[in-house]
């Protein structure tokens, strides 16, 4: 029987997953979503969220899990695997 992959823990000031990938849904002070490349403005001063575990926190927040092939050894890797994700699911204009 396959295993799920292991869940790695949060890299301490990194928050790449809270700055790279847009989010389309409404949250607290952006009603229209945060837009790739934006730091997260519920990020704390130790780039924490303080949304976490509240009903505001966006699913898509809450279903994005940490793992070794998102965030690898680094934040620089993982902002740039989560760009390309971006960019590679990003919808195109018709």
């Amino acid at each position: 029987m396959p295993t799920a992959p292991l869940a790695t823990a949060c890299r301490p000031g990194c928050a790449a997953c809270c700055t790279a990938p847009s989010i389309s849904s409404p949250l607290p002070g952006l009603p229209q979503g945060k837009p790739a490349g934006l730091p997260c403005p519920h990020l704390d001063d130790a780039l924490r969220c303080r949304l976490f575990g509240q009903p505001e926190r966006p699913a898509v927040c809450s279903s994005l899990a940490p793992g070794p092939e998102m965030c690898g050894s680094s934040r620089e890797h993982a902002m740039a695997w989560l760009t390309r994700l971006e960019t590679a699911t990003r919808p195109h204009a018709t």
